[in-house]
């Protein structure tokens, strides 16, 4: 005599207790490791008795091309007195040497020839400084 059984024995796992339980572990360790070394980065801060000088960065000239093809140096100068290169190369070269930088900032009007923007770049070039280029309006 042959005796059947009707209902087999499954073995399964519900996995969504599971992932949960990880879930809630790896925020306590999270939170947990932060708590217990607050002292991480170390700062040195000014005292309150302490003057702070402010930190000013120097400036780099920048020559500036008019729509007429004419050259003005900023900071100090304005579009007033804007003169032809011949006439301003003495005091760009001055002006980038006592930045202490030997950077030169090309600023050009949309108009502007690209052979008056050349010609700076060949003297940035010829002088041994670092030219940038910039779009002005």
């Amino acid at each position: 005599m042959a005796i059947k059984r009707n209902k087999r024995f499954h073995a399964e796992v519900a996995t969504s207790a599971l992932s949960d339980i990880m879930f809630f572990l790896l925020l306590f360790f999270l939170i947990i490791s932060t708590l217990s070394n607050p002292n991480v980065i170390k700062m040195d801060l000014p005292k309150p008795a302490e003057k702070v000088s402010p930190v000013q960065d120097k400036v780099v000239p920048t020559a500036i091309i008019t729509e007429n093809n004419m050259y003005f140096i900023l900071p100090n100068e304005k579009e007033a007195d804007a003169r032809p290169l011949d006439q301003m190369k003495d005091k760009l070269i001055s002006e980038v040497t006592n930045s202490g930088q030997m950077k030169l900032k090309i600023a050009g009007h949309r108009k502007a020839d690209y052979d008056a923007i050349f010609q700076v770049l060949a003297l940035a070039e010829n002088n041994g400084w670092t030219p940038s280029l910039a779009y002005a309006k």
